[in-house]
């Protein structure tokens, strides 16, 4: 801009040091104002392109008006753009939104990302600025921008003008500077720093709970009760940054619209009195509007209302208190499931054993164990998707599932049995293997991994119709071990690098999977009886080959 300023007033012939003296001490005596800039000029931004459109003050983050501030200044930790996130709407920022910075810095981000591609996609790009430039035209339009993830709409350009398949590894966001990730300022109430930096992961894993909680109070929702009128119709709202934010399991849960809610004293429930419970509802705090997601909350005798911050959250909480409210609509048949549970206490023998520190701490209890095999019956019976979302419902699937849940309960408890007994078995086996140094030790990790102490609630029901030919597959390789240890060892050596990549993606997310990360998990298994135990046979053909498609898939 300042270029364009002094370019505008030089004439033409002044091309010099001398010359440019000469014509200013002219000119100076008829405007004594010659070539000083004005504020109004200077600040006349749409010149240089620095807009408010482009650089906008604030950024809809969480449903909340985030202040944004801008630095230009290489290797300052602020580089680049900061925004300011109340911390009440952390839990609630949309990682793929912040992907996209603002407009004015889309261009220089796509140009970065499409320049760390190998040789023969970034030949066909040439020259990366324009296009950059033309990318960040048509990813800039009001329906694109800030929608899904940045990288992946970068990606579907890319494919498109190189007609080559890009996969999504192929773009190395840890090769981009750090001023193309946004900085995040998370602030209490009265604006002091809680926490910074651009992970935004790693931010709501440090202040995440403080987060929740600051949402709750803010509104006084931390218990509340609701109440629905009749006559609103469908929720048309989404979720603050994506409608994708809403969480699948909650899938089945009414559409109401945004309800006002008035914060009430604590309220226990041990029936569905509380009216139909929508899926969201809508807070308003002054100018601005939250989306809180209400779950039923597990009280051990009753259950109450609270409204969360995340929809994943809110879904689990609300499972488990969904589950309590039918527990207390069903007490003595609990009560005789309780103390008729099959072969309980030879279940309860092998069960000592999971979760068994190396000093014999730890182990499993009989009480354990049979909360969980009637968790599981209950979840079979009452809680298959979709969930009830008013009082009807409810009664109906009592009623349904009463019926039910004795032999339900007799066929988890079966499941059980036979997992538990195949456990001990492979256990023992481990413990005889010990010139089987490398191996052994292979496959107790693999036991502790599939079989912690929580395993029949914390496995999809479906999976664990498997896990006897898992285990059963630990005991078939030690035994093969002595006949051919230099087999095992190439085995393990092909297996080792796809499990490597799978439990450290599993860390870096902090143990949170989805279902492309879980179909890979059960694959690795597969892996194993197809490598260690091929006689007992796997559902699906299953190869290395398979597994880095499926990898691949995973990362797309």
């Amino acid at each position: 801009m300042i270029y364009a300023f002094y370019d505008q007033q030089l004439p033409a012939e002044v091309c010099s040091g001398a010359s440019c003296e000469s014509w200013y001490k002219d000119e100076l005596k008829k405007q004594p104002r010659l070539l000083l800039l004005s504020r109004e000029e200077l600040m006349r931004h749409e010149a240089a392109g620095i807009t408010t459109q482009a650089f906008p003050k604030t950024l809809r983050l969480g449903g909340v008006d985030c202040l944004a501030t801008y630095l230009h200044e290489p290797g300052d930790p602020k580089d680049g753009v900061t925004v300011d996130v109340p911390l009440f709407a952390l839990n609630q920022v949309n990682e793929e939104r912040c992907e996209w910075l603002v407009p004015g810095m889309l261009k220089d981000k796509i140009q970065a990302l499409i320049k760390t591609l190998h040789q023969r996609p970034r030949s066909r790009l040439v020259p990366l600025p324009d296009t950059a430039a033309r990318m960040a035209e048509q990813l800039n339009e009001p329906q694109l921008f800030g929608s899904g993830s940045l990288t992946d709409a970068v990606l579907k350009l890319v494919r498109d003008a190189t007609s080559l398949d890009i996969k999504r590894g192929d773009m190395k966001l840890d090769m981009l500077p750090a001023h193309l990730f946004m900085n995040f300022r998370v602030v209490d109430e009265h604006g002091r720093q809680l926490g910074t930096g651009r992970n935004l992961g790693a931010l709501k894993g440090e202040l995440g709970s403080q987060a929740r909680g600051a949402f709750q109070a803010l509104a006084g929702l931390k218990n509340l009760a609701v109440s629905v009128q009749p006559d609103l119709g469908k929720n048309t709202g989404s979720t603050p940054d994506s409608a994708q934010n809403r969480a699948p399991a909650q899938a089945g849960r009414a559409q109401a619209a945004p309800e006002k809610i008035a914060p009430r004293a604590p309220e226990r429930y041990t029936s569905w009195s509380f009216g139909e419970l929508p899926e969201l509802m809508e807070i308003r705090k002054g100018a601005q509007t939250l989306i809180g997601f209400p779950a039923l909350i597990d009280l051990g005798d009753a259950v109450t209302i609270e409204v969360f911050d995340e929809p994943d959250v809110a879904a689990a909480k609300h499972r488990a208190g969904l589950r309590r409210l039918f527990s207390l609509q069903i007490k003595d048949a609990l009560k005789y499931l309780e103390k008729n549970l099959p072969d309980l206490q030879k279940m309860a023998t092998a069960y000592m054993l999971v979760g068994r520190a190396a000093d014999n701490s730890g182990g499993g209890t009989l009480e354990e164990l049979r909360t969980q095999i009637i968790e599981v019956a209950l979840d079979r019976a009452f809680l298959l998707d979709p969930l009830p979302t008013h009082e009807a419902e409810f009664k109906k699937r009592v009623d349904d599932g009463r019926g039910r849940l004795t032999l339900i309960a007799s066929e988890v408890a079966r499941l059980a049995a036979g997992i538990l007994a195949e456990f001990a078995v492979a256990q023992r086996k481990i413990k005889d293997s010990k010139n089987a140094t490398e191996a052994a030790a292979d496959a107790a990790q693999q036991l502790q991994r599939l079989v912690p102490k929580r395993f029949l609630t914390a496995t999809p029901y479906a999976q664990l119709q498997h896990f006897a030919r898992y285990l059963k597959a630990i005991t078939a390789r030690l035994e093969k071990w002595r006949a051919d240890p230099a087999r095992d060892a190439a085995r393990m050596a092909e297996l080792r690098p796809q499990e490597q990549r799978y439990w450290r993606l599993v860390a870096e997310r902090k143990g949170a999977t989805d279902a492309r990360m879980q179909e890979f998990r059960w694959l690795l298994e597969e892996l194993r009886v197809s490598f260690f135990a091929q006689e007992l046979r796997t559902p699906q053909p299953v190869s290395v080959k398979r597994l880095e498609k499926a990898w691949l898939q995973l990362n797309t």
